[in-house]
C-alpha cells in the first residue's frame, strides 16, 4: 500500500514506542527498573538488538556480527560483569569518545530510535549522541539532543527521527566516563492502511470492456471490479481489497438493485428475481466490507455483486468466512478477496435441485468459492508477498446442509480451485511464489 507522505510525515512524531501522547521535545527520556515488553509490530526486522548473541571482550576496535546485523565496536565491548547495567548477561560497555556503530542499512523507513543507557559501576556522568548516515557510513548527521547519562539505573532514551529510504545508526560516546548500552530498538513507521487496487494481484479471467465479450466483460467501480457473464446473469468473479481505510460508520443499506452501468443489451437482474426461489441474494463483495460511507455500501448491493446462495451457506458458513477475514484485518492485515460461483444447481429452502431462476435468466452455483491473499499492512503490495504470504482458498456447495460443517472444513488448494474454474488466480505475482502458495490448501487458524 502508498503511504500518503504528507500525512506519514505529519503523523510519525506520534508513532513512537512507549510515547502514549504526541510529544513536541525531540527527545524523551525515562527511568524504569524493569524493561517493557517489545511492540514487535513498531520494530523493524530482527530488533530490538539485545547484544545477547555474541561475544567481545576487549575495546579493541572490531566488528561484531549480532541478531540484527554486523555491527563495529570502536573502544567498546560487550560487557558481562556485576557491574554492568544490563537487563540479561550483557550489554555494550564503552569509555573515551567510543562508538557503537551499525554496518548494515534500515531499508523500510524508520521512526524512531530507542535504547538504553547507564552509567558502568561508579564512573563519573557521561554524555553520548545518536547519529545517522543515508550513504553507507560516509557521512553522518546528529540526530536529537546530546544525551546526559547520569544514573546507574539503565534508562531509556527515545529519539524521534524521519527516514523513508535505507538508513544506519551510530552512538556516539562523547565525555566522561565509562557507560552501558542495551536494547537498542528502531521502529518503522506504523502502517497507515489505504484503500488499494482491487485487481491489484491480476485479472484472473482476462476480462474485457468490450461489450462483444458478453460473458467475461470487465466492470471496474470504485469499491470493487468484476467480471460479468451475460448467459449467467451474474459475475464470474468479483475482486476487492480489505483494510480500515475501507471500514465506517455507514449502515447496512438493504437498498438491492439493478446495475445500470451494464451494456443496454445485457440482461439486469432486479430483487424481485430472486423472490420465491428460496435462495438469498448473496454477496460477493461483503456489505460489511464497505461500509466507509453510504455510497460504497450501496455498491455492495447492485445485482451484478449478488448471486444465488443457499440459505444455510449465505447466512452461516459464507458470513463466517467474512468474518474471519475481518478478524484478520483487524489483527494488522489487509487483504485482497475473489470470489464467484461455479457449476450449475443449488438447493435452497425450497428444496430439490435448482439450476436456474427468473425463467432461466440466473444460472444457480453448484458451488461458491473465494481467494484470499492476506499480507501484513504495509507499501509496495505486491513486492510483499512471498512463499510465505497466508492464501486461503475454499470451494462450498451451495446447499443448505453446508453448515454441517465449518467453513475451514472446505478450504482447497489455490492450484486445486484454478482447475475448477478455468481461472489464473495471482496473475500478477511473479510465477515461483505462485508455485509456492498455490500448491497446498491453508492449514491456518479459522477463528
Amino acid at each position: 500500500m502508498k503511504i500518503n507522505s504528507l500525512f506519514k510525515f505529519v503523523s510519525i512524531s506520534c508513532v513512537v514506542l512507549t510515547m502514549q501522547a504526541c510529544q513536541k521535545s525531540s527527545l524523551t527520556e525515562f527511568t524504569t527498573a524493569v524493561l517493557p515488553s517489545a511492540e514487535s509490530s513498531k520494530s523493524v526486522l530482527n530488533f530490538p538488538e539485545t547484544f545477547e548473541s555474541a561475544s567481545k571482550t576487549t575495546y579493541t576496535t572490531a566488528n561484531v556480527t549480532l541478531t540484527s546485523g554486523s555491527w563495529n565496536f570502536t573502544d567498546a565491548m560487550l560487557g558481562t560483569s556485576s557491574s554492568d547495567r544490563k537487563f540479561n548477561t550483557k550489554s555494550v560497555r564503552i569509555q573515551n569518545t567510543g562508538r557503537l556503530t551499525m554496518n548494515f542499512n534500515v531499508t523500510v523507513g524508520v521512526s524512531a530510535v530507542s535504547f538504553y543507557h547507564a552509567r558502568y559501576a561508579s564512573e563519573a556522568s557521561s554524555t553520548l549522541e545518536l547519529w545517522a548516515s543515508t550513504d553507507n557510513g560516509t557521512t553522518w548527521v546528529k540526530q536529537g539532543n546530546t544525551i546526559s547519562v547520569s544514573s546507574t539505573t539503565l534508562t531509556q532514551a527515545t529519539i524521534p527521527v524521519n527516514y523513508t529510504s535505507a538508513v544506519r545508526f551510530q552512538i556516539r560516546k562523547v565525555s566522561g566516563g565509562r557507560l552501558n548500552i542495551d536494547n537498542l530498538d528502531i521502529q518503522d513507521f506504523a502502517p497507515v492502511p489505504t484503500r488499494e487496487n482491487n485487481m491489484a494481484l491480476g485479472n484472473p479471467s482476462n476480462a474485457t470492456t468490450d461489450v462483444v465479450n458478453t460473458n467475461n466483460y470487465l466492470m471496474v467501480k470504485s469499491q470493487y471490479a468484476l467480471s460479468y457473464n451475460n448467459a449467467r446473469g451474474q459475475a464470474n468473479w468479483v475482486s476487492w481489497h480489505l483494510s480500515p481505510a475501507w471500514k465506517g460508520p455507514a449502515a447496512r443499506c438493504n437498498c438491492f438493485s439493478s446495475d445500470n452501468t451494464l451494456p443496454s443489451t445485457f440482461f439486469k437482474a432486479t430483487t424481485s428475481n430472486y423472490t420465491g426461489t428460496g435462495f438469498d441474494r448473496g454477496h460477493m463483495c461483503p456489505s460489511e466490507d464497505r461500509d466507509g460511507s453510504s455510497t460504497d455500501n450501496a455498491a455492495t448491493f447492485l445485482m451484478t455483486n449478488i448471486m444465488p446462495q443457499a440459505p444455510n451457506l449465505n447466512q452461516i458458513t459464507w458470513v463466517g468466512l467474512e468474518n474471519y477475514c475481518r478478524t484478520l484485518m483487524n489483527t494488522g492485515n489487509e487483504l485482497y478477496i475473489i470470489s464467484g460461483g461455479i457449476g450449475n444447481g443449488g438447493t435452497g429452502s425450497n428444496g430439490g435441485l435448482t439450476t436456474t431462476i427468473s425463467s432461466g435468466k440466473i444460472a444457480v452455483p453448484s458451488h461458491c468459492w473465494k481467494v484470499v491473499v492476506a499480507i501484513p499492512d504495509g507499501a509496495n503490495d505486491l513486492s510483499r508477498i512471498n512463499g510465505s504470504t497466508r492464501v486461503i482458498a475454499v470451494n462450498m456447495p451451495n446447499v443448505q446442509t453446508v453448515n454441517s460443517q465449518p467453513w475451514g472444513n472446505y478450504r482447497i488448494s489455490v492450484d486445486a480451485l484454478e482447475s475448477l474454474t478455468g481461472f489464473n488466480f495471482n496473475s500478477n505475482v511473479s510465477d515461483s511464489i505462485q508455485a509456492i502458495i498455490e500448491a497446498a490448501p491453508d492449514n491456518g487458524p479459522t477463528q
